[in-house]
């Protein structure tokens, strides 16, 4: 059962989307165009591309710790058994131009990172950042929020770059946030003026899409822990990908208060 479908058509851009998936058995789904992760969200499954498979641990939940994934290439037949029961799972995607092997990535080689504090703290699982995993164009993290706590705080966007000349470069990245856990609150808006573009309560299988602009906090209720898997994808490829962000000035004193 396909539970979220978001393409590149259906947003109305031009490279990021994802999947969820929630399956018994086998299921079955071809990449085409795009580039993908498999990455389970709930239990174990094997992953198939023609003769070569790979077990993917999974977890309890998204709570609990990182998971192992793949890696799936463009043009792809793909066949996901759930080793025991049902698993879901996450497919992030996005429109790729190159060719990368069909490959496995274990838990153990994420990073795991604590950003941010007091309120404003969060772990952040950079399993698929351009320091961690080599793409096309796709770009994916895991954010745990605390009850009580926010994310994506100070506000930032995605759409500049540095040139190596230090040219800055307007280079927008398309963001999906998935959303288990909460509930929680979820603000964009598209200028420093803070004109709220979206300002909207989330839970588990709620997808908040992020076109450009400045968006955060993701608030996280007191009580309920929030988890959101975020996609990104541009138009920079391969070493060029970045996680660049820019700071709301009007927010952007708040990280010079922070420790090291």
């Amino acid at each position: 059962m396909t539970d979220v479908e978001i393409t590149p058509e259906s947003a109305g851009w031009r490279y990021a989307g994802l999947r969820t998936v929630t399956f018994a058995g086998t299921h079955r789904f071809v990449t085409a165009a795009d580039e993908a992760l498999v990455v389970p969200l709930i239990g174990t499954c094997t992953v198939r591309v023609g003769s070569r498979e790979f077990l993917l641990q999974g977890r309890k939940d998204v709570f609990t710790e990182a998971t192992d994934f793949a890696y799936i290439p463009r043009d792809t037949t793909v066949t996901m058994t759930a080793a025991d029961g049902h698993c879901r799972v996450a497919i992030p995607t996005a429109r790729a131009e190159t060719d990368l092997p069909f490959r496995y990535a274990p838990r153990e080689a994420v990073p795991i990172e604590q950003r941010g504090a007091g309120p404003a703290t969060r772990t952040v699982r950079n399993f698929c950042t351009p320091e961690s995993f080599d793409t096309d164009r796709l770009l994916a993290v895991e954010v745990i929020t605390p009850g009580g706590n926010w994310s994506s705080w100070p506000p930032h966007k995605h759409d500049e770059d540095v040139e190596g000349d230090g040219t800055v470069v307007e280079t927008a990245k398309e963001e999906i946030y998935y959303y288990e856990g909460g509930p929680g609150y979820q603000r964009v808006y598209s200028s420093a003026a803070g004109e709220i573009d979206v300002l909207r309560e989330v839970t588990a299988g709620d997808v908040v899409l992020i076109p450009y602009g400045y968006h955060g906090p993701s608030m996280a209720m007191p009580g309920y822990d929030l988890y959101y898997l975020n996609v990104l994808a541009g138009q920079h490829r391969g070493p060029r990908r970045s996680m660049a962000f820019t700071d709301d000035p009007r927010h952007a004193w708040v990280r010079e208060t922070w420790p090291a």
